[in-house]
């Protein structure tokens, strides 16, 4: 199947079968893709009752353990009545020749995503604000006890980072399209470096940052936390590093980090304001080997934006275009990672 296979739905056999599994659902009117998202292709879904969304795996040969919207729609479940925002989940379909993947659907909420971390359309308060409440909602994840909301089996604890780097290092290797010296490098650095196991497990989102939430259609509160693909029991200093990232990116360009932007005149936090922030909320004491997550965390997203950039080879990338340019930016971020560390 083709990427343009992944941006439609048979209505035709979707509207009968939602009708019958999603209470109140009605008749369906229409189902359109929504611009953004990588990974996981996502519709806006239109009924005679209301508005919802639909989140499924893209169709063709996908990498192992990869786009797994049934742990996405397993743990916004687990965390419904938890601190954490998320949407509500409606439905599992598992029955891949509805649509032809496995696919969720869950509430529709109206409000604001921000594709730029430098927030230009907000005033300084409201930037400061938002900051906020992103480090807030994180430290609430990190706080939730796995086993009282069922989630406790959501993936194996102890050893985090040295399975993961394992983990991302084989997904790596298999969408590899030709040498990336840097990339290699890194993997080598990361074996030879991990620290030893210091043996705190939380839930980890995998992927937190601003664009993966949704705020108040006209303030600063998180309404809800989306993108739960790579979500995990694991380490908490994984997702803050991961979002640490933003800081050291590019301001310009695709990623449109806080690269070399005046953070104090923009009312956003220093990185380690931030991150002295969040040790508040959680407890946690002053973080060693801050550089290794770091790396840790540029190495992850550089592995994803090689599987994102092999996709759009094959002609199953959900955004095709933006698929070719993030996959450019792999050798980049692995020597951002080597500079972090000192090894480059």
């Amino acid at each position: 199947m083709t990427a343009q296979a992944a941006a439609h739905l048979d209505t035709e056999r979707l509207g009968p079968y939602l009708a019958a599994h999603v209470p109140g659902f009605g008749q369906l009117v229409s189902a359109e893709k929504f611009a953004g998202g990588q990974s996981n292709p996502t519709f806006l879904i239109t009924s005679t009752k209301g508005r919802f969304v639909l989140r499924r795996k893209p169709p063709g040969a996908l990498l192992k353990s990869a786009h797994a919207v049934d742990r996405e729609y397993r743990v916004m479940a687990a965390l419904a009545h938890s601190d954490v925002p998320v949407p509500r989940v409606l439905h599992l379909c598992e029955d891949e020749t509805i649509i032809g993947s496995m696919f969720y659907v869950m509430d529709y909420i109206e409000g604001r995503i921000f594709w730029d971390g430098k927030l230009p359309d907000l005033q300084i308060a409201e930037r400061s604000a938002i900051y906020d409440s992103m480090n807030a909602a994180l430290a609430a994840l990190h706080k939730v006890d796995p086993a009282s909301v069922g989630l406790a089996d959501y993936g194996k604890p102890g050893s985090y980072f040295e399975r993961q780097i394992a983990r991302w290092t084989g997904q790596y290797r298999a969408s590899e399209t030709h040498p990336i010296h840097e990339m290699d490098d890194l993997i080598a650095w990361l074996e030879g470096n991990t620290p030893e196991d210091d043996g705190r497990v939380s839930l980890v989102h995998g992927d937190y940052r601003l664009d993966n939430m949704i705020f108040e259609p006209a303030g600063t509160r998180i309404l809800a936390v989306l993108d739960w693909e790579l979500s995990t029991l694991g380490h908490p200093l994984a997702d803050l590093a991961y979002q640490c990232m933003q800081w050291r990116l590019p301001s310009e360009g695709a990623f449109r980090g806080l690269g070399g932007i005046d953070r104090k005149a923009h009312g956003i936090p220093t990185e380690a304001e931030y991150v002295e922030l969040y040790c508040r909320r959680t407890g946690t004491e002053v973080i060693g080997n801050w550089p290794f997550y770091l790396a840790f965390s540029f190495f992850r997203l550089a592995a994803i934006l090689q599987g994102v950039y092999k996709r759009s080879l094959d002609g199953n990338a959900s955004n095709p275009e933006r698929a070719r340019r993030m996959g450019e930016a792999v050798p980049m971020m692995a020597g951002m990672a080597l500079e972090v560390v000192g090894a480059r």
